[in-house]
Parts: structure tokens; sequence; C-alpha cells
């Protein structure tokens, strides 16, 4: 299964402000996902955002927001955001099969999200350096599991040269000059 941007779009879970202090390996997750959003925009990938009871949690960590050019935001009173009617239908109708997940906490609401998308048959992809739990072993628990049910795990620059897909055009050239040069050096925890 070979991703396409044409058929993906990127959901982001619960990477909110008043959780992510007690994250393991937050502030990475929140990096990372910044990333592949603004590549998500660059190539006109959708990326939604979802939020859970931000009145205690807070809401999006701004880190993130700002990186992100155009995004949905939903709010869910489920941990599988699947759950919510509205957000299944809009799925749906956006015709995007592919989906790639990351997100907190990666053993709770992005596994239960991820669990809801499998049983209504959409592939999933779960991006392994953007799925964070308060305990990494959970969130490498979460990855397993996600695995065992038919997730495909994955790594942002394996998605992103996928949604690129060829290195001649100038769409490649303004996604490596804006995005790709300079995160070759960076070190990354692949915990989920």
């Amino acid at each position: 299964m070979r991703l396409m941007r044409e058929k993906s779009l990127l959901l982001i879970v619960d990477l909110q402000a008043g959780l992510l202090p007690v994250i393991e390996h937050g502030d990475q997750a929140v990096t990372e996902a910044a990333w592949l959003g603004g590549m998500a925009g660059e190539l006109e990938v959708p990326v939604w955002v979802t939020e859970q009871y931000p009145e205690g949690l807070g809401g999006s960590e701004p880190r993130l927001l700002e990186a992100l050019p155009a995004h949905r935001l939903w709010h869910k009173v489920h941990f599988d955001a699947h759950a919510e009617p509205a957000f299944a239908e809009a799925m749906a109708a956006a015709g995007r099969r592919q989906v790639v997940l990351c997100g907190t906490e990666a053993h709770i609401c992005v596994m239960q999200t991820g669990l809801g998308l499998l049983e209504a048959g959409y592939e999933v992809y779960w991006l392994v350096e953007a799925c964070a739990s308060r305990r990494a072993a959970e969130a490498r628990l979460a990855k397993e599991r996600m695995v065992q049910a038919g997730a495909v795990p994955v790594s942002a620059d394996m998605v992103a040269y996928e949604w690129l897909h060829r290195c001649d055009d100038e769409r490649f050239k303004q996604a490596h000059r804006r995005f790709l040069r300079g995160r070759s050096a960076r070190p990354l925890v692949f915990t989920g």
C-alpha cells in the first residue's frame, strides 16, 4: 500500500497544550506533526485536528496550529473521533481513504480513533514519531496493537516522499527548500 497525496488525509489527535507537559516525547510529537502538517499544506493534503475536552486540557498546542496553513478543527467527546457522527460523515464525504494518524495519547484517543477508522474501511498509517503517551511503553504497545489490527507504521519522511512521488518537478523543489533540506540532521526517537 503506497500513500498517494490525492487519497490522503493527515489526522492530528489531541495535541493539546494542557496535556503535553506530562507526555513523554510530547515536544517531538508536536514538532513532527507540525512538520508533516506543513508539508501536507504544501501538497494540498487536508489536515484535520481534534481536541478532547478543551475546557480542561486546553486547546491545541499553539506551535502546532501556527505551522498548519489550513486545517479543520473538530471537538469530540468520544475517545474515537470516528464515533462522532459529524466527523464520520465528513470523513466519508471527503473521499480520502488513506489516513495518516498521530497525536496523544497514543494508547487512548489515537488508538481508538485508528481502530474506528479501520473498522470503517479506511487505510490507517500510524505516524510513529508523532504518537506519544505519558509512558513511552504504552505508545509502543498501542502501535503494536494497531499494526496487528491492520495499520501501517510510517515515519514522516516516508509519508512526505511518497506524497511527493518524484524529484524532477517544481513541487519537489519547493518542498525540498521549505521542508526537506533542514530535516535530515534532526534526531528522532521512534517511540510509538
